[in-house]
């Protein structure tokens, strides 16, 4: 690889070549070196972007996640999706994410179960901004009247934490079973039925 000088190095290039190294080597035996070497570049350019070993690993952490997050958000802002198909899409979505990414390059998803692990603060920010878009998928609803929802930050935290078997990390090895989608279907279909079942004795 060509050296590359520092007005070209940018903070996207070296988080690119921090997970490929991460993927090579693992979270244990990686360092700012390698990632420096698989730059072209000194160790020292790598921390003029980021200050320490534990910033890198917590940037590339972040930019990991924020790649469901940003997917997600899509379907979130969606309002030509009735409330109910919103909410259906928005969690198959995540349940899809997490299993492609678990599926697909399993040596990576190994890593950043250990970097998730060094990272409290950004995994709380990246809970916090799901249970946020699941929130304003279940006011839409209650606007709509096509929910019951008296308190939505509440039931989105609860429809989170009921379908953790389907998005946390650590159920990774059940995804792949056969049963996977029937569960996942039934257990959304229930969760649909009690955000519905307000309105309709209302009714």
């Amino acid at each position: 690889m060509a050296p590359q000088t520092s007005e070209t190095l940018t903070a996207e290039r070296i988080l690119e070549a921090t997970e490929e190294v991460l993927r090579r080597h693992g979270p244990a035996k990686a360092t700012v070196v390698d990632v420096a070497r698989a730059l072209g570049v000194s160790h020292g350019s790598v921390y003029r972007h980021f200050r320490t070993k534990a910033a890198l690993r917590e940037a590339v952490t972040k930019r990991w996640l924020d790649r469901t997050s940003e997917a997600l958000a899509g379907i979130a802002a969606d309002t030509a999706r009735d409330p109910g198909t919103r909410l259906r899409d928005w969690l198959a979505a995540l349940f899809e994410a997490k299993r492609r990414k678990a599926g697909d390059d399993p040596e990576l998803f190994a890593t950043y179960m250990v970097l998730s692990e060094e990272s409290g603060e950004v995994v709380g920010e990246h809970l916090a901004d799901l249970t946020g878009q699941l929130t304003r998928i279940i006011e839409a609803g209650a606007g709509a009247g096509a929910f019951t929802a008296p308190d939505p930050a509440t039931e989105a935290r609860a429809v989170f934490q009921a379908t953790g078997r389907f998005h946390d990390p650590g159920y990774f090895e059940v995804w792949e079973r056969p049963e996977a989608d029937a569960d996942f279907t039934a257990l959304v279909d229930l969760l649909l039925r009690g955000l519905r079942a307000g309105r309709r004795a209302a009714d």
